[in-house]
C-alpha cells in the first residue's frame, strides 16, 4: 500500500437527486486497485459553489491525489472551474493548450456537419470557456473528444485531478494521469487482507479482542463487515485484518486464537 493516499470528489445535483447514479466511486476502486492502490476517502457534492469551494480546499490542503468527477463543462450549472480558482486563490485563464485542442474539437465538428468553422462565432467563442482554468493548471488529454480536464498542484506533493462528469471521457483520462504521474506508487508496498466468516456471535462481544490485536500489532487494521441476510452465510461476522503481508502473518493468527475462546463457529476464511 503505498503511503499516497488517494481521495475521489463527485460533483453534481443529479447525483444527490437520484436522477443519475453515481458510476465513479466503484471504477475508481478499481483502476487503483489495478495499481495496488487503495481509495482512501470520496465525498460527494452538489452544484452549490460555496460547498465546491470547501471541499476543494480541504482537497488541496490534505497532501492527497484527488479526483474531481463533473462540473467542468461551461454552462450555468458547471461551477467547478471557477471554485477550483477560489480554493486556490489563483486567476483563471484560458489555458493556451486547452484553447487549440478546443478549437480543433470545433473545426472537427463542423467538417463532420458539413458546415463552416467561424472561429468568433458566438458559439465557438463560449465553448473556450471550457479550457478556462486555474493560472498554473496543467492539462489532462481527453481522448473521446479532445475537451481537456485540468490539474492543480496542493500542498505536500498532492494535487486535484479535475475530469468530466461522462465515465466515457472520465475513466481514461484517470488512468492516464494514473499511469504518467503516480506509477512509482504502483505497488509500492504489498497489502493483503485476512478474514474468516464467524457465525453465533455479536460485534460488541468481539470489540474487545478487535481493540486487544489492533494494540498488539499496531501496522495492521482489524475489520468487521457483519450482514444479516447472506444468501450462503445467513447471519455473520466477517472479521479479519488488513496490512502489509507480514504484518498480516503475525496479527491473523492472534485473532484466531482469540476467536476461540470466544466459543464462535468457524466458516470459509479468506484471502484478498
Amino acid at each position: 500500500m503505498s503511503s499516497q493516499k488517494f481521495g475521489l470528489i463527485i460533483v453534481g445535483d443529479e447525483i444527490l437527486s437520484g436522477k443519475r447514479a453515481d458510476k465513479h466511486l466503484p471504477k475508481v476502486i478499481e483502476l487503483l486497485a489495478a495499481r495496488g492502490l487503495p481509495l482512501s476517502w470520496a465525498e460527494y457534492v452538489g452544484d452549490d459553489p460555496a460547498r465546491i469551494v470547501a471541499t476543494l480546499k480541504r482537497a488541496f490542503a490534505s497532501g492527497d491525489v484527488v479526483f474531481s468527477c463533473g462540473g467542468i463543462g461551461a454552462t450555468p450549472d458547471d461551477h467547478t472551474r471557477q471554485c477550483a480558482a477560489q480554493a486556490l486563490g489563483l486567476p483563471l485563464q484560458l489555458h493556451p493548450e486547452a484553447e487549440a485542442l478546443i478549437r480543433e474539437r470545433m473545426q472537427d465538428t463542423a467538417r463532420e456537419q458539413g458546415l463552416t468553422y467561424v472561429a468568433d462565432s458566438p458559439e465557438n467563442v463560449h465553448r473556450l470557456n471550457m479550457g478556462v482554468f486555474p493560472a498554473s493548471a496543467q492539462i489532462i488529454p481527453n481522448p473521446y473528444n479532445k475537451i481537456p480536464g485540468f490539474s492543480c498542484a496542493g500542498q505536500a506533493g498532492g494535487a486535484v485531478h479535475f475530469v468530466p462528469g461522462f465515465p466515457v471521457m472520465a475513466w481514461p483520462m484517470i488512468e492516464w494521469v494514473l499511469d504518467t504521474h503516480y506509477r512509482a506508487c504502483f505497488n509500492a508496498i504489498p497489502f493483503v487482507e485476512q478474514s474468516i466468516v464467524v457465525f453465533g456471535a455479536m460485534e460488541a462481544a468481539l470489540t474487545p479482542l478487535m481493540e486487544q490485536i489492533e494494540r498488539e500489532h499496531a501496522s495492521v487494521k482489524v475489520f468487521s463487515l457483519p450482514s444479516v441476510d447472506h444468501p450462503e452465510h445467513g447471519r455473520h461476522i466477517e472479521l479479519g485484518v488488513k496490512g502489509e503481508p507480514q504484518a498480516v502473518a503475525l496479527a491473523y493468527p492472534a485473532l484466531l486464537q482469540g476467536l476461540k475462546s470466544h466459543g464462535v463457529q468457524f466458516g470459509p476464511e479468506m484471502v484478498r
